[in-house]
Parts: C-alpha cells; sequence; structure tokens
C-alpha cells in the first residue's frame, strides 16, 4: 500500500528541478546579471621606481610628478617611522596620474567616488591614489595614506592584531591618519569644531563610536590632536597599540589613565574655551545673508555647494545632495530661492558616467543661456555645455591637450577658460567652442585653480602656490595665494597676501572689473574679501564658522558679472548652505587687526612643539635629495596569494542525513589586480559529495574575459513507504533514494562595457551531467526497526550539452537598503543550447523604479521561454513562477495534496505554475519605513525597513498548452494567477536582507498566508 508521502515527494521533486535551473542558467562575468560595470577604459604601461622604503608603480603619463611624489614617500617614512616607532621594509604605491583614471583601478574592487583621495588596501597594504595637480594635496594624501600602510603593519606584528583593526571605531584610525599628515594647524578642521561649539553638538568619544552622525575623519583628527597635544604624541601611538589588544577603551585607561568620558570631558573644555570668544564676536552662519534653499527639516550635513551665479544674477546653478543619493546638478531661480531645473536625476539614465562637483561649479555663458560643467565620460573628464532653451546637452568637449578637467570659466568673449590636469600637475587652459581649439596658458609644477576672466576678457584671476616659498627641491609649499595672467601676452603677476600664513583662493571679478573677491582663511576663519586695483583691501563676511565648500579648494564664491549680486556656500550645521548677497551687501568694510593674530585655525590645545608639528616644520630631514636618481624596471604581471578564505569544518544535517561539512578557497592576482585567480572546494557528507571550481579573470583591458571550470554535485531525494511481505511476515518499509546529480562544465564569458551602465556579453560553456541513485530501505515491524540496507538504483540517462549566450544588459539603478529605489535595468538575452539537449532560451526582464520622495514605484515586466525540440524535455527541469522572487503566494512548499482539486497524482492548481515558458509583472510601492535620516520616515540606522504593498501577476506555459488571458479563479485552466498583499524587508546589519510578505494568492484555495525569502527586493 503506497501511503500519502506520493503527493508531497511530487512537490518536492519539482522544486528539486526548478532550484536545479541555476545549472542550466549561463555563467555571468563576476556573477552579475545586473550591476553597473567599473571599465578599465584605458590600458596603462606601468613602470616600477623603487626607493629605499617603496615600490612606486606608475606610467610615463604621470612622469613629471612621480620623481617628487618618490621623494616625498620616503620623507613620509622618516617621519612616520619615528612618529610611531615602527620600521617596515617595503610597501608599494600606486600612483594614477589624475582621478578619472584612478577610478578604473583593478587594486580594489567596486566604485571609488571622486571624493575618495586615495585608498590603501589590506591584502598587500597596497597604497592607491591619483596625483590631484596641487603638490601640497599630493603630499598631504600621500602622508595620509602610508600612516595607513604603518598601522596595517603594526597590526600585522602583533597576534590577533589585524582582525582586532578592524573592529577599531573609523575615528581612531582615519583621525590619526589625518592627524599625523595634517597637525593641529588646520583651518577646515577647526571650522568644523566652531560650528560644533556654536550648536553645542560637540560629540563624545562614545558618541563618535557608535553614531554616524559625526565625520570620522574632522573629529577624529580634532580629538587626537588633543591627546598629543595634552598627553604628548608618543601617548597616541601607545593607545593604538594597546588598542590592538584590547579595545580602545582599555587602551585609553591603560596609556592615559582615563576613561574615554573623562577625557571627552576635558577635550570638550579645551574646544571651547578655544572657539567660543571667536564665535560670539561673529556672526552666526544663519545671518551671513539670506539663506536661497530653506529645507523643511534642517537635517544635519545638508549638502548646496559650488553656487554659479548667472550674468544678470537671476538663476544659480549648483550642485546639491538634497537628492539623498547622490550629488546632482540644479538650477533655482536666486531671487525667490525656489529651485525650477533638475538637471540630473537618479531616475534618468545620463549619456556620462558622473558629475564633477568636488573641484568645480557650473559656468554660464555671457548671454546667460548656456551653462558650462564637467562631466565624467569613457574614462575622461568632459565639458559638457547644456543650453537652457533646448533643455538638453548640445555641444561636449574633450580636449586631449588635459587628461582631467576642473573649474571651468566662461568668459564675456565666449571663450572658456579651465584648468587641466595632465602629467600629474595642473595647468591654465582656454578653450573656443566655436571651433574646440585650445590653448595652454602655464606649463610648471605650480599648482592652478579657479579661473576667474576679468569683464573685459584681457586677465584672468586664479589661484596658485607659486610664491618665493615654494621650493620644488626642498618640496616644501607656500600657501595658495592669487595671481592673474594676462590671456595674450601669458604674463603672471602675483596679487599681494592679506596675511602671511592665510591661504587665498577662489578669486570673482566685480562688474566695473575695479576690485576681486576671493575667499581667505585668514586668522583660521575663511571669510570674503574684496580687494581693489588700488590696493585696498576690505572684508565682506566676518563668520563664525566660515565660507568654504566640501574641501577647502571646492568652488564656494560667484559674483554676477553683471548684476554684482553674490552666492557663497557657507558652513552650518556639518553642511554647506547657499547665502544670497546684494551687490550693496558686497562692499566689504576695513580689516579687523585683531583678526590677523587669530589662533582660530588650531586645533586645542595650541602646544609649542610637539613631534608632529616638528617634523611637518622640518622639509627637509628625511627627503632624498633632488637629483637622486631612483632605479626605474618594466612592471612584470606576476601572481601572488591575496588571501585564503577562512578554511570551515562543521556538522552538516539536511533530509538527506548528517555528516561533516568543510570548505576553503584560495585567490591570487598580480599587484594592479588585473589577473586573478581563484579556487574553491568544499566537501560534505561521502566522498561523493565534494564539489569544487577554479576559475581565472582578466579584466586588464576594457574587454573583460572570465574561463572556469567545475564540479559540482547537487544531492536531492525523496521518502515513500509501503509494505512489504517478507517469509510470510508483513514489514513496514520507509524508502529513501538520494539523487545525486554531477554537474561537470567548463566555460568562459566575456564582456564589453559601454559605460558605466550598459554593456555586451558573450559566453560558452560545455556541461556533461550524471547522476547517482542510491536506495536506503529501512524495514520496522509493529514494534521497532529490524534491519535496513543501502543499494544502488537505477540512475537516469546523464546529457552532454554545449551552450551558449549573448546578453544586452543595462543597470542605471540605485540600491537603498533593501531594494532598488531609483533608476532602471534591463537584461536581454538569446542562450541556445545544443548537444544531448536541443533548444533556445530566450529572456526579457525589464525593471524601472520611480521615486518620488519618500516612496518608489517600483514596476516589473520579465518573459523567460525556451523554444525548440527540448525545451520541453523531462531531462531538464520546468520553470516555475511560484518562487518569492516572482510571484509571492505560490511557493511550491506551501502546497500540500488537500488543494489538488483531481487526484493526488494530478493537482492542476500546481502543474499551471510550470511550463517552457513563463511572464511575469509585478508593482510595488516602497515605502522606507525605518532608515537613515532624510530617508527613512522614521529614522532608525539600525535594522533598516521597508514596507511594500505589491501586486504580482504571472503565467507558465508550453508549447501546446498556451494561457488564456482572463482572470477566472474557478478555472483549472493555464491562465494568468495573481497575488496582493504587503511585504517588509528588513537589512540584517548589512550582512543579508530578509523578506515576509502576507500575500493573498487569487488563484488557490489556501487564502491569506505567510512566506518569508532571504533575497533583497527586486
Amino acid at each position: 500500500m503506497i501511503r500519502p508521502f506520493r503527493a508531497l515527494a511530487r512537490l518536492t521533486g519539482h522544486l528539486a528541478l526548478a532550484s536545479a535551473l541555476a545549472a542550466l542558467a549561463p555563467a555571468v562575468l563576476l556573477a552579475q546579471y545586473f550591476g553597473r560595470n567599473k571599465v578599465q577604459y584605458e590600458s596603462f604601461d606601468f613602470r616600477v621606481l623603487h626607493t629605499d622604503h617603496f615600490d612606486i608603480h606608475w606610467y610615463p603619463a604621470e612622469s613629471l610628478a612621480t620623481a617628487d611624489a618618490a621623494r616625498m614617500a620616503e620623507r613620509w617614512y622618516s617621519r612616520l617611522s619615528q612618529g610611531l616607532t615602527h620600521a617596515f621594509s617595503k610597501k608599494p604605491i600606486i600612483f594614477y596620474a589624475n582621478h578619472p583614471d584612478f577610478q578604473q583601478t583593478n587594486v580594489v574592487g567596486g566604485f571609488i567616488d571622486q571624493s575618495t583621495g586615495g585608498i590603501t588596501e589590506g591584502l598587500r597594504t597596497r597604497i592607491v591614489m591619483p596625483f590631484t595637480g596641487l603638490y601640497s594635496e599630493n603630499d598631504h594624501v600621500l602622508g595620509h595614506e602610508i600612516v595607513h600602510g604603518f598601522q596595517y603593519d603594526i597590526a600585522m606584528t602583533q597576534t590577533g592584531g589585524l582582525q582586532n583593526l578592524g573592529s577599531l571605531p573609523l575615528w581612531v584610525i582615519e583621525g590619526m591618519a589625518e592627524y599625523f599628515s595634517v597637525g593641529r594647524e588646520d583651518s577646515h578642521t577647526a571650522m568644523w569644531m566652531r560650528d560644533a561649539v556654536l550648536r553645542n553638538d560637540i560629540p563624545t568619544i562614545n558618541q563618535l563610536t557608535r553614531s554616524t552622525r559625526y565625520f570620522p575623519y574632522r573629529y577624529g583628527q580634532a580629538l587626537w590632536a588633543y591627546i598629543g597635544g595634552r598627553y604628548g604624541d608618543e601617548a597616541i601611538t601607545r593607545i593604538y597599540r594597546v588598542s590592538l589588544r584590547e579595545g580602545f577603551e582599555a587602551a585609553f585607561r591603560r596609556v592615559l589613565g582615563r576613561s574615554t568620558d573623562s577625557v571627552s570631558k576635558e577635550w570638550h573644555a579645551a574646544v571651547r574655551d578655544a572657539y567660543t570668544p571667536v564665535v560670539q564676536s561673529r556672526t552666526a552662519p544663519e545671518q551671513a545673508g539670506t539663506r536661497l534653499l530653506e529645507r523643511s527639516r534642517g537635517q544635519r550635513g545638508e549638502t548646496d555647494i559650488s553656487p554659479s551665479l548667472s550674468p544678470d544674477g537671476r538663476r544659480l546653478a549648483f550642485f546639491s545632495g538634497r537628492g539623498i543619493f547622490g550629488i546632482d546638478l540644479y538650477i533655482a531661480d536666486a531671487e525667490r530661492g525656489r529651485i525650477v531645473k533638475r538637471l540630473t536625476s537618479p531616475n534618468n539614465d545620463n549619456h556620462f558616467d558622473a558629475l564633477s562637483f568636488l573641484a568645480s561649479a557650473g559656468s554660464w555663458s555671457p548671454d546667460g543661456q548656456r551653462l558650462a560643467f564637467v562631466t565624467q565620460v569613457e574614462g575622461d573628464h568632459e565639458l559638457s555645455i547644456y543650453d537652457m532653451d533646448q533643455d538638453r546637452i548640445v555641444q561636449r568637449f574633450r580636449p586631449e591637450e588635459a587628461e582631467a578637467i576642473t573649474d571651468p570659466s566662461w568668459g564675456p568673449d565666449g571663450r572658456i577658460a579651465f584648468v587641466g590636469h595632465g602629467r600629474g600637475i595642473s595647468d591654465l587652459f582656454v578653450l573656443d567652442p566655436t571651433n574646440g581649439s585650445v590653448q595652454q596658458l602655464t606649463d610648471d609644477r605650480y599648482s592652478e585653480l579657479h579661473p576667474a576672466w576679468s569683464p573685459d576678457g584681457r586677465t584672468i584671476a586664479f589661484t596658485t602656490d607659486r610664491d618665493p616659498a615654494t621650493d620644488f627641491d626642498r618640496l616644501s609649499y607656500a600657501p595658495m595665494r592669487l595671481a592673474l595672467i594676462d590671456a595674450g601676452t601669458r604674463e603672471i603677476r602675483l596679487l599681494p597676501r592679506i596675511a602671511e600664513q592665510a591661504r587665498q583662493t577662489n578669486p570673482q571679478w566685480a562688474p566695473d572689473g575695479q576690485s576681486i573677491f576671493f575667499i581667505a582663511d585668514r586668522g583660521g576663519v575663511a571669510d570674503v574679501y574684496r580687494w581693489g586695483l588700488d590696493g585696498t583691501v576690505r572684508q565682506v563676511t566676518r563668520l563664525a564658522t566660515g565660507v568654504s565648500g566640501i574641501t577647502w579648494s571646492s568652488p564656494a564664491l560667484s559674483v554676477a558679472s553683471k548684476s554684482g549680486r553674490m552666492m557663497v556656500s557657507v558652513f552650518t550645521n556639518q553642511g554647506t548652505s547657499l547665502f544670497r548677497l546684494e551687490a550693496e551687501q558686497t562692499i566689504g568694510s576695513p580689516l579687523v587687526e585683531g583678526d590677523a593674530q587669530l589662533t582660530a585655525g588650531i586645533l586645542p590645545p595650541a602646544v609649542e612643539s610637539n613631534i608632529v608639528a616638528a617634523y611637518l616644520d622640518a622639509p627637509l630631514p628625511g627627503l632624498p635629495a633632488a637629483a637622486t636618481d631612483f632605479s626605474v624596471t618594466d612592471y612584470r604581471s606576476k601572481l601572488q596569494l591575496d588571501y585564503i578564505g577562512a578554511p570551515s569544518v562543521g556538522v552538516a544535517t539536511s533530509p538527506f542525513g548528517t555528516g561533516l561539512s568543510g570548505a576553503i578557497a584560495l585567490y591570487f592576482g598580480d599587484m594592479l589586480g588585473d589577473r586573478v585567480v581563484g579556487g574553491a572546494i568544499q566537501a560534505q557528507g561521502s566522498f561523493k559529495d565534494i564539489g569544487g571550481e577554479v576559475f581565472y579573470l582578466n579584466q586588464k583591458n576594457r574587454w573583460n574575459w572570465l574561463v572556469s571550470a567545475s564540479h559540482i554535485p547537487y544531492l536531492t531525494g525523496f521518502a515513500v513507504g509501503y509494505d512489504t511481505l517478507i517469509g510470510g511476515q508483513v514489514f513496514d518499509v520507509i524508502e529513501r533514494q538520494l539523487l545525486r546529480a554531477f554537474y561537470d562544465e567548463i566555460g568562459g564569458t566575456i564582456q564589453y562595457p559601454f559605460s558605466q551602465t550598459r554593456r555586451f556579453e558573450l559566453g560558452a560553456s560545455g556541461t556533461k551531467v550524471s547522476y547517482d541513485v542510491e536506495v536506503e530501505r529501512y524495514y520496522f515491524d509493529p514494534f521497532q526497526q529490524v534491519g535496513s540496507e543501502r543499494v544502488s538504483g537505477e540512475a537516469p540517462p546523464g546529457a552532454t550539452y554545449a551552450q551558449a549566450y549573448a546578453a544586452l544588459v543595462g543597470d542605471y539603478s540605485i540600491f537603498g537598503l533593501t531594494s532598488p529605489v531609483a533608476g532602471g535595468r534591463w537584461r536581454f538575452e538569446v542562450s541556445p543550447v545544443f548537444g544531448d539537449l536541443n533548444f533556445q532560451s530566450f529572456l526579457a526582464d525589464w525593471r524601472r523604479y520611480f521615486y518620488a520622495r519618500p516612496v518608489t514605484f517600483a514596476f516589473r515586466a520579465l518573459h523567460f521561454g525556451r523554444y525548440g525540440s527540448d525545451a520541453e524535455s523531462n531531462r531538464i527541469s520546468p520553470l516555475f513562477i511560484g518562487f518569492e522572487s516572482l510571484v509571492r503566494g505560490y511557493a511550491s512548499e506551501s502546497f500540500d495534496g488537500s488543494e489538488c482539486s483531481r487526484s493526488e497524482s494530478d493537482c492542476p492548481e500546481f502543474d499551471r505554475l510550470i511550463g517552457s515558458r513563463i511572464g511575469v509583472a509585478s508593482l510595488e510601492m516602497r515605502v522606507p519605513l525605518l532608515g537613515p535620516e532624510g530617508f527613512g520616515l522614521i529614522p532608525f540606522n539600525f535594522l533598516p525597513l521597508e514596507i511594500a504593498p505589491f501586486v504580482d501577476a504571472g503565467a507558465a506555459w508550453t508549447k501546446d498548452q498556451g494561457v488564456r488571458f482572463a482572470f477566472d479563479r474557478e478555472t483549472l485552466d493555464r491562465v494568468p494567477v495573481v497575488s496582493y498583499g504587503v511585504s517588509a524587508r528588513v537589512n540584517l546589519l548589512g550582512y543579508a536582507v530578509l523578506e515576509a510578505y502576507y500575500a493573498f494568492p487569487t488563484h488557490r484555495k489556501k487564502g491569506w498566508h505567510w512566506g518569508f525569502n532571504f533575497a533583497p527586493g527586486w
């Protein structure tokens, strides 16, 4: 007698077949079904320059700056080996000529944002960074990253140090690197601290550790500056070393004899004592002028930056993070303070990869009808010209003379000045947009920033470090100052400084051409000043915080060339806001002499000398001579072990038994990450269940390709119960059949990315499928088990087939915390299979996400079908629409025999969910209930939660059984099935997304029921 195990076994069998689809799906390079592309637009001819402590990788386009950077690196090693009391042998440094080149690096995976100045990766402690065009900034970033190199190396010398390093708060690591590379004289970080005093919101060490509200670089630097000044810089190194063993809380007590709470109170008192008199005697940020763009919530860290006024002052172009998902370009009415246009949006697939906002503002044409701004396209910067009337980009320029572009400035005669980066340095250029011709105005190692045309079009004011105090032999740099260059003769004239150590940036001409506005951090506070051609200087703002963009070099000041209206970016509430000053408000007042003696740019305590200040003030110790001839060799790609995946051993249990399991993975790569070899092996259960894979990935060029080989066993099975007669006695028998399917595959994939959002894929593979069947029988009398046996069963025939595929993929979506929330993605693919199996698969998957703050409306349409002679062979699993990722509420494990209307062996309610072709459509409204401030309806950084009402619909059909398109809940025909309900997705601390849904499947008798799934939203 067959007991009612068969219906359940039948459904379980369907599930096993459906899950085995993965073996017939084409392997996608880097396991990407969707996903954006990290494009290697260029192939760099790297060489290696060898110093005593570094192997410096570079390519000819950056040759001018590389030798100087090598000297900087050795000087930093000398400084930090003494300051951190540690030494190492050699570390690799990889330089890129500019930031667009740097963003193509393969040394680290994933995308690199333009705000990333450098990276120190932990596998081989490789330092990777671009040249910025500013020698002083190159020096700072290099010093910051070499501190990280020391931190890694120190951790490697201590048992468990590397593991404990990963658990230290970011302010400990990044703040330490910033302090040891910049010191305590830093007007930009001091501005953050004055803002905190003004708001009475100086973070405690506990808040720095646990809250994301506080930027760890700035506050961490300020805290370490206090500890270094109060307890000595050597205490910082001791705290770091003890933290690697015992945690930073214990380290504070051991080294300083103070708890972190006590140190927080001492630090707060020192910061208030230093900055309260300054902020009380100056103008609050909110009174800087007329705030142009209010925000209803006034959240911390809001970002409105890089203002650019049209010539008449009526329109304003600016970059802003108010869209949450990144920085976008906006046009606002400068009089009413109303946004009138958003030129870029995450809901649109722009022609460019990214906006360049960190070091550039837009610039208006003389008639105010066009706007020039910098974008990143195909690995280079491009100057885009947007026409307001036509509402589109009408011109694009990619000058061959400059590898990267910043700071465009449209002159009165129609020419556009800009800063071009090449050979690791920056120079001034002029572009004629009528014919695309480019003229280079400067050609030297001095830095140039912020060009601004005079009203008569003859002179360009700019920011530079050219100064008698700048010495490239000593690698010492004067503070930035203003200069004028005659656009015709190229003659340069330096403007006088208003204070010896003040950094002067961002010049803007007054409409009459008789004075220049600029930003200077005189006394440690960045304000707007006005310099007259007659030599007079007046102060326009006197702020408690300062006029600033994201960095000190970001443009933060704009003056309308005809009306004289001014727009400034003011630091407030840990962010930046735009304020308007009318022409009569920009006349300025006489300088307050006492401001020149302020120490508002020094992080407290203002000690006379210490280790860090001593080496920052001495450029020569540890610096190799300018004539040093470092040896150079060709770069050779050589594979080395990158890491070993943590070996795992455990006990595995499943419906098919209990046994030992284990796995290990090895990855090898070359220094530049262009070539990767990896392998993994996993063992579980018996010898038959050992599987493994090996692959080789080459991503040196734009065509990325991968080859792989694998042996993967899949274990499935079912159980039945029956009675049997042995020796005249009836026994109960439980029979379990274990089916192993072995997939042996060799294949390759190649892809060509057209951009970061579109690519073409091509792949092929050969697969052999074989089977093994084991039968286990357990015999029972009425009281106990009386015997068992294990025999080999009759295995089904195997199959050998080849498969190819070609696909077009697009993905410009923006992923939230649990699912995509803006943009779109699509995949169109054709995949023929031939050999023992012959059919063709076609896939069309289109998804669109419309973000209407705070909700997202998500749409999906999908078709996947097999066509051809073996499309419906019983040797391959059918397609199934009841997975949670397709039509919720119809999961196979939720069915039971009671829902089958005919018999246990014939269940049309389930059968119509499987076929050789499927179509699915879905609609969701995604509501971020819990999430970060500004995104979640309820601010809560832990366990972000999304609520999503949904409607799913789908149909499966075969060659002979088509779909009858009708909403008929009573029929057993193949009709589209529908479900609706609500889904809740929660991000589990960044490790996984758990979805729980409550669905009503309209074409089942089951009614409302719960389902669960571990996967992000589609």
